[in-house]
């Protein structure tokens, strides 16, 4: 079934009455374009930056940093395919692209939105694996297991999107496929039945939210337990206690190391809850009720669920030594790379027979010429020759 809440993402489709639909002035839609144009970009540039950490870096080149890779995939593409339009959108106050296109763009919003639930599922179990029983990790979670659980993932994503939505599950009958507004202008927007979006976003929210909270509970618990022991066991060492047996070092780096991990786990995933629960909430409300949200504060809620695709980087980079270090070599190179390009085009040309010479040139001077490069009268008669 399709989601929805995140199909709604489009526009919420809410009737009000005709005096109720204000356009924005020319400013405002400056300020809200500017605004909104700096999360798309900042959500397309750091989750690049993120996969390119995790593929070209060694410390990050680990199998569990694979589900990462995929939740920023579906990140960069809500940010492309969906929040680009949904910008486009809200400023026109209607929707130009075709009904044909209208569809594609609800099916690319549920599969994004479902594949970052999911992935966000496989990261915090993952931890919780390698947290709880890592002698058995490296024997569970292989490059093959991983690998088939991100196919199926996306596989899962897509079902839930596009087979619906292209079989017209998502319209209740006798609805238009471009719905038009007060003012005749075409409309992307879904009017869903309450019974529908209820059971779609259980399936495809609460129930997939319940299952992270209920592990990464698990999770907190054990990590907690297991610093209090790791304390318990080195204080009578630190006390000068013969009988106090201390943890290998490297061991205690490794816990620290997975703590740490966990950490920035818990962090994206209450950063997801906090911007998308709202959200699920007022959708679920405006099914059963059409005019009690108003489009304007559907509109925000919509955007604030949109933006949790530019946290993740920055959580990363706050909470993760290896990925803030990572960020800085690749920025570093890529400033690197950008100097060398500008130098070499602002660089004068060498070609033969040019007017000028660069003046890192280390041609000698032609005989009987000034150490300026002006020709004697002897290079005259040559060079007329």
């Amino acid at each position: 079934m399709a989601t929805a809440a995140n199909d709604s993402l489009s526009a919420p489709a809410l009737e009000p009455p005709l005096e109720d639909v204000a356009s924005l002035s020319l400013g405002a839609q400056v300020f809200i374009g500017t605004f909104l144009s700096a999360i798309i970009i900042l959500a397309v540039s750091g989750n690049i930056l993120v996969c390119v950490a995790v593929l070209t870096d060694r410390n990050l080149r680990k199998i569990g940093n694979l589900y990462i890779v995929s939740l920023s995939f579906a990140d960069m593409t809500l940010a492309c395919l969906v929040m680009t339009f949904a910008l486009t959108n809200d400023l026109l106050e209607y929707w130009p692209f075709g009904p044909q296109y209208c569809d594609t763009w609800i099916a690319f919003d549920v599969m994004c939105s479902t594949a970052s639930i999911l992935n966000l599922c496989a990261i915090s179990l993952d931890r919780y694996i390698h947290i709880k029983d890592p002698l058995r990790y490296g024997r569970w979670m292989t490059k093959r297991v991983v690998t088939l659980s991100i196919v199926g993932i996306w596989l899962m994503a897509a079902l839930v999107s596009f087979l619906p939505i292209s079989l017209d599950l998502h319209r209740p009958p006798g609805r238009s496929a471009e719905p038009v507004d007060e003012r005749g202008l075409p409309q992307c927007a879904l009017d869903l039945t309450p019974l529908y979006a209820v059971v779609s976003s259980c399936i495809s929210f609460y129930m997939p939210c319940m299952v992270m909270l209920a592990i990464y509970s698990q999770l907190y618990l054990y990590a907690k337990r297991h610093v209090e022991s790791i304390k318990a066991l080195t204080k009578p060492v630190m006390f000068g206690t013969i009988d106090g047996v201390a943890p290998p070092p490297a061991c205690n780096r490794c816990h620290v190391s997975e703590s740490k991990a966990a950490t920035t786990v818990g962090f994206i995933v209450g950063v997801f809850l906090v911007c998308y629960v709202p959200f699920f909430c007022v959708n679920i409300v405006a099914a059963f009720c059409k005019t009690c949200v108003p489009r304007l504060v559907f509109q925000t809620l919509t955007w604030f669920g949109y933006s949790n695709s530019s946290f993740n980087p920055i959580i990363y980079s706050i909470f993760n030594v290896e990925f803030r270090e990572a960020f800085a070599r690749i920025l570093a190179k890529v400033r690197r790379s950008c100097v060398r390009f500008c130098q070499a085009r602002l660089r004068p040309s060498r070609a033969c027979g040019s007017k000028s010479f660069s003046s890192d040139t280390r041609l000698s001077p032609l005989p009987g010429a000034d150490v300026d490069g002006r020709r004697s009268p002897y290079v005259e008669r040559v060079t007329a020759i």
